[in-house]
């Protein structure tokens, strides 16, 4: 009895702690988040209404990572360096961004340099989290929020 409870102690342990591994961005591969698309702005047009309930999230092999969000046909990119995420409050990570792209249909097929951030949960933990992103250049700002249905990302 005292073997099959240590060995259900342990197998636990391992299951925990694989949970607990999952990390967001993660490594390379497409991530597709479901839930709803509360903010969808770029400069003074608001998109919002037609924002999708599908969040992607991008890691190359190079470490980068890109949170697309999509309306109308058309994608909204906000890319920063995985490697530089950092702690933020109430258990956020944010991640710099330093590109915004956009794109039609499945390519993306402009860039722009520019500066801010995105903030997110952790999606795995179980519970919905919220991705927000908010960027600017000298000619324009770009914000996106989205909210997780709190089931786990799809890897593509």
């Amino acid at each position: 009895m005292r073997f099959a409870t240590l060995s259900l102690a342990i197998g636990l342990s391992v299951l925990a702690s694989s949970a607990m591994s999952q990390n967001f961005p993660g490594a390379p591969g497409v991530a597709l988040l479901n839930g709803k698309c509360a903010k969808l702005v770029v400069g003074k047009l608001d998109d919002s209404k037609n924002c999708t309930g599908q969040l992607a999230s991008v890691t190359t092999a190079e470490g980068a990572v890109t949170f697309i969000f999509t309306a109308n046909g058309k994608m909204l990119g906000f890319e920063g360096d995985g490697t530089a995420i950092k702690p933020a409050s109430n258990g956020n990570a944010r991640m710099p961004i330093a590109i915004v792209s956009s794109g039609v249909g499945s390519k993306m097929t402009g860039e722009v340099k520019a500066a801010g951030f995105c903030t997110f949960g952790n999606p795995y933990a179980g519970k919905p989290t919220v991705v927000e992103c908010t960027a600017e250049t000298k000619a324009s700002s770009f914000t996106g929020s989205f909210r997780t249905n709190g089931k786990p990302p799809q890897s593509k």
